[in-house]
């Protein structure tokens, strides 16, 4: 009789206990999503654009840009259509040409300026770093027709070597970044170096480098972005060649040519996504780290 009459007392204390649990849980989710709500709204909005062209790569024609944003069919062949249909391959060489070629030619030209600003003591290093920020505030648009002419005279226009060439006479915002880095490197280690008989040189690439290199992959990657998706630069030099355009211009030739089929135009706008993207991922410590310190330490 004693146990008839608790049994349904224990169930009751169960059910009490579990709907006790069940709301302390809800309240913790409630309470995360509440602190975490700046970066869920961030993170739905990078990632919402990216859901919604991988999902319309996979549509077929007739359903892509309808109000159904859940492929029915899977299709997979718009990405091999894609590729039989432009010459990805050839605008993705071009493309990391471009982007590679100037990325290291930035990195020859802007270190040594940058070391030189920050620790060279000379007559005019405050006009010549004045310089620099004048030309990190002058439109890219004024240089346009006059830099167009010296690359006909050269007959370098169609290609994309007067991209990458001008990346050797510095970037005003990499030397920046690099010269207020560079600035908070001791200087007891660089005069230790010179009294055990190194020059600049070597002090430079065997002492400094080491220690910046975070700022160095953050303005490489800086660097690396920008020609990635450059549009207006290469459509100027190389929009007469095809045979030498980059991704940003062989996308837009064909968007124009594809219009109407936006599958086959979001499978070729996810192709040239990739690559920027797992270049991020693998360099993503080194990126926000030199970023952070670029800008706190300066």
């Amino acid at each position: 009789m004693t146990s008839a009459l608790t049994l349904p007392a224990r169930r009751a204390a169960a059910d009490a206990h579990r709907a006790a649990r069940d709301r302390a849980r809800r309240r913790r989710v409630l309470i995360w999503i509440a602190e975490h709500t700046v970066a869920i709204t961030l993170v739905l909005l990078f990632t919402g654009p990216l859901v919604f062209i991988l999902l319309t790569s996979l549509m077929t024609d007739q359903q892509s840009m309808t109000s159904n944003f859940w492929p029915e069919h899977w299709q997979w062949s718009n990405y091999a259509e894609v590729f039989r249909r432009a010459p990805i391959l050839t605008w993705l060489g071009n493309t990391l040409v471009y982007a590679v070629g100037a990325t290291l030619a930035m990195l020859l030209s802007s270190v040594p300026v940058a070391y030189a600003l920050a620790r060279f003591r000379f007559r005019g290093r405050s006009t010549a770093f004045l310089g620099v920020l004048t030309m990190m505030m002058l439109p890219p648009q004024v240089l346009v027709i006059p830099m167009y002419l010296v690359w006909a005279q050269l007959h370098l226009t169609g290609t994309v070597w007067p991209l990458v060439v001008p990346a050797l006479f510095g970037d005003a915002f990499s030397i920046f970044l690099l010269r207020q880095f560079l600035l908070t490197v001791p200087q007891e280690y660089l005069d230790a170096a010179r009294i055990d008989g190194c020059g600049e040189l070597r002090v430079l690439t065997r002492v400094v480098l080491p220690m910046i290199k975070p700022a160095v992959a953050a303005v490489a990657l800086f660097q690396f972005f920008s020609a990635w998706n450059d549009y207006y630069g290469p459509l100027i030099y190389t929009g007469e060649n095809p045979d030498s355009w980059t991704l940003a211009v062989g996308l837009a030739g064909f968007r124009s040519s594809q219009a109407v089929e936006w599958n086959l135009t979001m499978a070729a706008t996810l192709i040239a996504m990739v690559p920027v993207i797992i270049v991020f991922f693998l360099a993503q410590k080194a990126f926000i780290e030199g970023v952070t310190m670029t800008g706190v330490k300066g």
